[in-house]
């Protein structure tokens, strides 16, 4: 039987690691940025801490699954563990948002949505891990570049140099955005489906779950897929504008 590589209780152990970096993000590291940015900057510094490691530990945990394992299989402590990780940091995330930006009420339904996947498939069903972990790495793979992208774009109205990096950043990270949001992530959305839909998952994993989950996983991969396609539009236009000058 497999066994967690990380003590227990992880939950409370991740969501106090996340505490301490965005603590000291925003009472150190962007101590000097303005009102509106220091917290923003200090939820991207978690969302960076958060994202890459949940890609990796997701793979892992993917790697590590038997070959049998289907979209119904009981979660494995490896896949707990990363479920943990991501509800800890979306807890967070979440508090901070409510904290400083009460009326972001896209994002705030975006972490409560995420929450309940990750909880219901955590603490409720116990199954169906291996599925939302290939959609984290899907979603996450993306966040060093996003962060990167964000961060300097929070800093390009005062530095060439911010500005410079978020222009180089700003194609590459919509491109891989889109491969990963855009394509990937609605393909296996699909195969997902056509797995619940077959009753495979009814005898362990209830319908008010799965069908829950593919609605929360619908909406947020079309809003995914809303939201870099204005930013391809924002990109050609600016493009275009200078060519015009």
């Amino acid at each position: 039987m497999e066994t967690s590589i990380l003590p227990s209780p992880t939950l409370p152990t991740f969501f106090s690691i996340f505490l301490l970096i965005y603590l000291s993000a925003y009472f150190l590291l962007f101590r000097n940025w303005g009102p509106n940015h220091r917290p923003e900057a200090s939820s991207c510094l978690i969302s960076l801490s958060h994202g890459t490691a949940a890609a990796a530990m997701a793979a892992h945990a993917i790697l590590r699954s038997h070959k049998a394992t289907t979209f119904a299989s009981p979660n494995t402590p490896t896949q707990n563990t990363v479920l943990e990780f991501s509800v800890a940091y979306f807890s967070l995330d979440l508090l901070h948002y409510v904290l400083f930006f009460p009326n972001d009420v896209l994002f705030i339904l975006h972490h409560l949505a995420t929450l309940y996947v990750f909880t219901t498939c955590r603490y409720v069903v116990r199954h169906g891990a291996h599925a939302i972990l290939v959609l984290l790495l899907l979603a996450e793979i993306t966040s060093g570049c996003q962060n990167a992208w964000t961060l300097a774009g929070f800093r390009r109205a005062g530095s060439p140099a911010a500005a410079k990096l978020y222009d180089f950043l700003s194609p590459k990270f919509y491109a891989l955005y889109s491969v990963f949001r855009g394509i990937l992530g609605p393909m296996f959305m699909y195969k997902m489906g056509v797995f619940y839909v077959s009753g495979a998952a009814d005898p362990v994993i209830p319908r008010w779950a799965w069908v829950s989950w593919m609605v929360v996983i619908s909406v947020a991969i079309c809003l995914s897929i809303l939201w870099v396609l204005n930013l391809w539009i924002d990109w050609c236009k600016n493009k275009m504008q200078k060519k015009m000058r």
